[in-house]
């Protein structure tokens, strides 16, 4: 197995393995790309089983049920999640009142912010105290819009040169972002894994 590690200056280590994901699940050369990290923001780059989130230190492997399983909410409404409950590894507090039970609750029910209703009476699932949450969700809106910007991870970001990936893909590999080692130290299991057609492990 090989390791690259590639420099990061103008954009978040996140931001990196969420583009490199994004860039290897594209290509055909690659069965399955796994993401080597606990955080919960890059649970938004899951996709089915062919991009899953792998935990070393907890020996957990998710792919997208996993992620529904966990949150209440499918990768595509994670960054939402977040701005509700909050995330401190990202410095943001979330939206008073907001804990994980609701926030997955009527975000698995409505996806985005966007949807769901500003009167509690309109609300199409059961939660308690639904009235003082849409209320404190009214009056924190712009707030939560912002956090859900931060907690929205880029997958246009450039990382590898094509030449290094048609390498990678051909091997298989560990890839990592170096940016992700001085932010990140703390974490040294922040990494992404390319496994090529034919060759998932058992």
């Amino acid at each position: 197995m090989g390791v690259v590690v590639w420099a990061m200056e103008e954009f978040e280590a996140d931001d990196a393995l969420a583009a490199a994901a994004h860039r290897a699940a594209a290509s055909p050369g690659v069965e399955q790309v796994i993401i080597c990290t606990p955080d919960k923001d890059l649970s938004q780059c899951v996709r089915g089983e062919r991009v899953v989130q792998f935990d070393r230190r907890k020996r957990e492997q998710r792919d997208e049920r996993g992620v529904v399983a966990r949150f209440g909410v499918g990768p595509a409404s994670i960054p939402d999640y977040l701005a509700l409950v909050g995330d401190s590894a990202d410095g943001f507090p979330g939206i008073p009142g907001w804990g994980e039970k609701a926030s997955g609750a009527v975000l698995g029910h409505y996806t985005h912010l966007e949807r769901i209703p500003v009167k509690s009476t309109e609300w199409s699932v059961p939660v308690r105290g639904a009235a003082r949450l849409a209320a404190t969700l009214e009056e924190n809106r712009t707030l939560a819009l912002l956090f859900r910007k931060l907690a929205t991870l880029r997958n246009d970001v450039p990382v590898f040169l094509a030449w290094t990936f048609a390498r990678l893909s051909g091997r298989g590999a560990t890839v990592g972002n170096a940016g992700s080692l001085g932010s990140r130290a703390a974490y040294p299991s922040h990494r992404l894994g390319v496994t090529p057609q034919g060759r998932r492990p058992n």
